[in-house]
């Protein structure tokens, strides 16, 4: 059984959370510009997608990033929009209407009401969202373990910061050789996509990069929403780990 995903105590949701603030300020902006224009492609229109790129202020996809590779930015080059939207949609959030997604009364109310979002989307996002874009029906890109198992691990381990290297060691007795082992390269790759990203985006996790970018590890550090609306059985020994 997956742990409890939802707030208990209080945070700055917005704050931490850059998944629900993308939502919250999509729903706001329908509401506030008579929808979100579509393309004939069905894509969100570049004003708006020039909007959420500063607006959302979501770490790893801010204008200075996506300027760097693109003149101009679609739907497809701010990649947070693709579970945004999917969300929204299967939440019953957004509309389509007449070339526009509109807010419905009921993504109005909850943009009204962050914290209430937050327990919605929560344990659906983490739980249930397929994260890996490109995962096809009977692809193997899962990964081994489950929630109930990444969450305690993590919990103790990130206690004052882990990096995926370790987590990966711990979870399968996998250790980076010195030399390029492609297994290991996909195993990490894919617990990444699948569980440490997800955490990030949700506000749980925030990550470090090394200096490597993309091609080096991150070091990731629980964040005051983690304690906020998870409750582990590993909570006491994480607390101890700190003492000593």
């Amino acid at each position: 059984m997956d742990p409890t995903l939802k707030l208990h105590a209080d945070v700055d949701v917005m704050e931490q959370s850059p998944l629900l603030r993308g939502l919250v300020l999509t729903l706001r902006y329908a509401e506030e510009h008579g929808g979100i224009g579509l393309t004939k492609s069905d894509a969100m229109n570049r004003k708006f997608v020039h909007w959420a790129a500063a607006a959302f202020n979501w770490p790893g996809h801010t204008p200075e990033e996506l300027f760097v590779v693109n003149k101009v930015l679609n739907e497809h080059d701010l990649f947070p929009l693709w579970p945004l939207r999917n969300l929204l949609h299967h939440l019953k959030l957004i509309r389509r209407y007449k070339g526009t997604l509109r807010a419905t009364a009921l993504g109005r109310s909850l943009a009204a009401d962050p914290a209430k979002l937050f327990d919605l989307i929560a344990p659906i996002y983490l739980y249930r969202f397929v994260h890996d874009e490109y995962m096809r029906e009977g692809d193997d890109h899962g990964v081994l373990g489950n929630w109930h198992i990444f969450l305690n691990l993590i919990n103790i381990e990130a206690r004052q910061g882990c990096r995926s290297e370790r987590l990966i060691e711990v979870l399968y007795g996998m250790t980076d050789g010195e030399s390029y082992d492609p297994h290991y390269s996909d195993v990490r790759s894919t617990f990444r996509i699948n569980v440490l990203r997800p955490l990030c985006w949700l506000g749980l996790l925030w990550e470090k990069p090394d200096e490597k970018g993309m091609f080096g590890d991150s070091t990731y550090y629980k964040t005051p929403l983690w304690a906020a609306c998870l409750k582990l059985e590993s909570d006491s020994q994480a607390k101890l780990r700190l003492v000593h």
